[in-house]
């Protein structure tokens, strides 16, 4: 049976209004009066949440293109020693939740941590007798989510690198420049929607961030809508803070667009060839190793390597029942996430195929825009209308039955779920599409001319052709589900807890060896996506053999 075009219309766009409610519902509180609230955030912390969050922004910003785009332009660009090997470990620190990574330096870096251990023992030094960087700063929080996000930029960077035409390279180098000016005349501009793509996702991350900055006691917008939810109890001064947090993203999208509106961007022929590769000997080697090895060193080997200490120094006692609970409710949530993710992102990816117009890109664009927003602000979103209808089945079951149904929504498993999937459907939905764009629209028309229908063509003919792409989106997603900190934290039902969870909370109490077998786990996981990204970027260019 054909579905009719209005069905696929009503379908999709019910779920792009599905998607949207948690954003509606917090711009349906910035009009609710809470003047007494703003004025005592306004006098007492307001200005530190403006000024450390813009802080954050402008550092991390800086960070991550000081530390990817070099790296990118030599692993694409140049030979040298340990090459072939950085090419795919410099996305290593993707794994790495910046969480994660910062109770690891302030394990090793506080005063009790082993580096301060070791130079009072060496020098005779006591507490005041030295000075020494405070990691629970934030400078620290900037080189923290610096260390983990650097990778969007360098995959994103070195993918455009790849990309371009020798053509134009061949040229500026014909004009008299060297290797360095044709990188900052020629390819770095060519690059740059790419790089400012990559910069914005790792600007957004930085905004998303809570277990770090909270952590840290960096006072930003995630950790003060967290506070006047649970501390002041004021739902809508804390929407409104949402809302103003959300208000950054926008502009952050807004001028990453707007950059690049008016400009365009040609490949000058449509004939690749392998790159020429520069050979760097003596002082150039050795900085070209440099500048890959401390990224990688710093973001991956060395926080891996304590956790693994921490990991085995604790296993006897981590090793119980309450661990492998918390793995199966992390296990179970990811994957229920990443299931109903796909399957979300199948019906719209499949519905855009089938009906290809303005309403249903739309609507698809609208469902998949939830990924921009801070797991933080999606929690509020989605506790305000389901908190709401709790409250009105309380209600009607009081008047009607004189009974007292409890929480059917907000609270429970369904609720986090629910919050997961507007957060992480836009990586299902893009890789699924990724997938559909391989098929070429022929055999849909043949599938058709042998009676299928449109749901008979999905099932027998793509679904078997896109089994890569399918795993790879489950995948994606049930990772990002695994490392997900302030949604679970906001969301998660009574004595519920996961391993981001448990991690954050050991990590909180200075138990930071009991959080490393948590962290490791998760961090082990966020290996997987890593090595999918490896393989595809190394295929990215036309003549390139990976």
């Amino acid at each position: 049976m054909e579905i009719r075009p209005v069905l696929w219309h009503a379908v999709l766009i019910g779920m792009a209004l599905l998607t949207a409610l948690p954003i509606l519902a917090v711009f349906g509180y910035v009009f609710v009066p809470a003047p007494e609230v703003w004025r005592h955030l306004a006098q007492t912390v307001l200005p530190d949440y403006l000024y450390n969050t813009v802080l954050l922004v402008l550092g991390v910003g800086f960070g991550v293109l000081l530390l990817g785009l070099p790296a990118a332009w030599l692993n694409s660009m140049c030979r040298f020693p340990g090459q072939r090997l950085f090419e795919w470990a410099l996305l290593l620190p993707l794994a790495m939740p910046a969480y994660i990574i910062a109770y690891t330096y302030t394990g090793m870096l506080d005063f009790s941590g082993p580096l301060q251990s070791l130079l009072r023992a060496a020098t005779g030094w006591g507490y005041g007798d030295y000075w020494f960087p405070n990691v629970r700063s934030p400078g620290g929080a900037i080189l923290m989510l610096s260390l983990v996000l650097f990778p969007y930029v360098y995959l994103l960077a070195r993918a455009a690198f790849l990309e371009q035409s020798i053509c134009v390279l061949e040229v500026s180098r014909t004009l008299g420049c060297n290797p360095w000016q044709s990188f900052f005349q020629v390819a770095l501009p060519l690059a740059r929607p790419a790089i400012i793509t990559g910069l914005s996702l790792a600007l957004m991350e930085t905004l998303a961030d809570f277990g770090t900055v909270q952590y840290f006691g960096v006072t930003t917008f995630t950790t003060g809508i967290f506070r006047t939810w649970f501390g002041l109890g004021d739902h809508a001064a804390a929407s409104q803070l949402a809302a103003l947090l959300l208000g950054f993203v926008f502009v952050l999208i807004l001028l990453e667009r707007g950059s690049r509106r008016r400009a365009r961007y040609h490949h000058t022929s449509s004939k690749y060839s392998r790159l020429p590769r520069h050979r760097l000997r003596g002082g150039q080697a050795v900085a070209a190793v440099l500048a890959c090895t401390l990224p990688l060193l710093l973001g991956f080997v060395v926080p891996v390597g304590q956790l693994l200490y921490w990991s085995l120094s604790t296993a006897a006692e981590g090793l119980n029942r309450d661990f492998l609970q918390l793995a199966g409710n992390s296990l179970l949530l990811a994957g229920l996430a990443a299931l109903f993710a796909l399957l979300l992102a199948l019906v719209l990816g499949y519905g855009k195929r089938v009906r290809n117009d303005p309403l249903v890109n739309l609507s698809a664009r609208i469902a998949a825009m939830g990924y921009a927003i801070p797991g933080t602000v999606i929690a509020i979103g989605v506790l305000i209308p389901f908190a709401w209808a709790d409250t009105q089945l309380n209600h009607f079951s009081r008047r009607w039955f004189d009974a007292r149904v409890g929480l059917l929504l907000s609270g429970t498993l369904f609720t986090l779920l629910f919050a997961y999937n507007v957060r992480f459907l836009a990586v299902s939905l893009q890789t699924v599409e990724a997938g559909l764009g391989k098929i070429r629209p022929t055999v849909d028309n043949a599938g058709r001319s042998l009676g299928l229908n449109a749901f008979g063509v999905l099932r027998t003919l793509h679904l078997p052709l896109m089994k890569g792409t399918l795993l790879t989106a489950l995948l994606l997603v049930f990772v990002d589900v695994l490392k997900e900190l302030p949604a679970t934290l906001i969301l998660r039902p009574f004595n519920f807890n996961t391993l981001a969870v448990r991690a954050y909370e050991l990590a909180s109490d200075e138990r930071l060896a009991d959080a490393g077998l948590p962290a490791l786990m998760i961090v082990a996981a966020g290996i997987i996506p890593v090595i999918l990204l490896s393989r595809s970027i190394g295929k990215s260019r036309a003549g390139e053999q990976p």
